[in-house]
Protein backbone atom coordinates (compact mmCIF):
# COMPACT_ATOMS: atom_id res chain seq x y z
CA UNK A 1 0.00 0.00 0.00
CA UNK A 2 1.49 3.54 -1.25
CA UNK A 3 0.50 6.47 0.84
CA UNK A 4 0.75 9.75 -0.95
CA UNK A 5 1.03 12.63 1.46
CA UNK A 6 0.81 16.80 1.15
CA UNK A 7 4.12 17.63 2.62
CA UNK A 8 3.83 21.56 2.20
CA UNK A 9 5.31 22.65 -0.71
CA UNK A 10 6.03 18.82 -2.40
CA UNK A 11 4.85 15.05 -1.61
CA UNK A 12 5.65 12.49 -0.18
CA UNK A 13 5.30 8.93 -0.69
CA UNK A 14 4.98 5.94 1.98
CA UNK A 15 4.59 2.61 1.86
CA UNK A 16 3.11 -0.47 3.85
CA UNK A 17 4.01 -3.80 2.51
CA UNK A 18 2.95 -7.12 4.36
CA UNK A 19 6.67 -8.17 4.58
CA UNK A 20 5.53 -12.05 5.25
CA UNK A 21 3.15 -14.63 3.71
CA UNK A 22 -0.18 -14.93 5.71
CA UNK A 23 0.03 -11.16 6.47
CA UNK A 24 -2.25 -8.23 5.04
CA UNK A 25 -2.46 -4.38 5.40
CA UNK A 26 -5.50 -2.91 6.48
CA UNK A 27 -6.53 1.15 6.54
CA UNK A 28 -8.92 2.77 8.87
CA UNK A 29 -10.08 6.38 9.19
CA UNK A 30 -10.94 7.41 12.41
CA UNK A 31 -11.25 10.93 14.06
CA UNK A 32 -9.37 12.64 11.10
CA UNK A 33 -6.31 10.17 11.18
CA UNK A 34 -5.58 7.50 8.61
CA UNK A 35 -4.06 4.28 10.19
CA UNK A 36 -2.84 1.75 7.66
CA UNK A 37 -1.34 -1.61 9.83
CA UNK A 38 0.24 -4.47 8.93
CA UNK A 39 -1.68 -7.91 10.36
CA UNK A 40 -1.04 -11.35 10.80
CA UNK A 41 -2.97 -14.19 10.20
CA UNK A 42 -4.40 -14.02 13.98
CA UNK A 43 -4.92 -10.20 13.93
CA UNK A 44 -1.91 -9.31 15.45
CA UNK A 45 -0.51 -5.77 14.14
CA UNK A 46 3.14 -5.65 13.83
CA UNK A 47 3.30 -2.22 12.60
CA UNK A 48 1.07 0.60 12.36
CA UNK A 49 2.48 4.26 10.03
CA UNK A 50 -0.80 6.70 10.83
CA UNK A 51 -0.99 10.12 8.84
CA UNK A 52 -3.29 13.35 9.10
CA UNK A 53 -6.36 12.73 6.78
CA UNK A 54 -6.59 16.13 5.29
CA UNK A 55 -2.86 16.04 4.39
CA UNK A 56 -3.49 12.13 2.98
CA UNK A 57 -3.14 12.56 -1.08
CA UNK A 58 -3.96 9.23 -2.31
CA UNK A 59 -4.29 5.67 -0.63
CA UNK A 60 -2.58 3.45 -3.79
CA UNK A 61 -3.16 -0.57 -3.29
CA UNK A 62 -0.78 -2.83 -5.63
CA UNK A 63 -1.85 -5.86 -6.58
CA UNK A 64 0.17 -8.65 -5.56
CA UNK A 65 2.67 -9.80 -8.14
CA UNK A 66 2.37 -13.93 -9.11
CA UNK A 67 5.25 -15.97 -7.96
CA UNK A 68 3.98 -19.12 -10.51
CA UNK A 69 3.12 -16.82 -13.65
CA UNK A 70 0.55 -18.77 -13.94
CA UNK A 71 -2.88 -17.16 -15.55
CA UNK A 72 -6.53 -17.51 -13.88
CA UNK A 73 -8.27 -20.89 -14.44
CA UNK A 74 -10.44 -20.89 -18.02
CA UNK A 75 -7.84 -18.12 -19.44
CA UNK A 76 -6.42 -18.34 -23.25
CA UNK A 77 -2.98 -17.53 -21.92
CA UNK A 78 -2.94 -14.82 -24.26
CA UNK A 79 -2.65 -10.70 -23.59
CA UNK A 80 -6.11 -9.19 -24.13
CA UNK A 81 -4.92 -7.15 -27.54
CA UNK A 82 -3.07 -9.87 -28.62
CA UNK A 83 -4.62 -11.07 -32.16
CA UNK A 84 -6.04 -14.26 -32.05
CA UNK A 85 -5.20 -15.21 -35.51
CA UNK A 86 -1.89 -15.01 -34.81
Amino acid sequence: MEIVVDAGDTTRTYEVVASRAGRRVETAVRRGVVEVSEVTRSGTVVRTARFMANRVLALVEQPVPREDGSEKPGGSGRPLREDPET
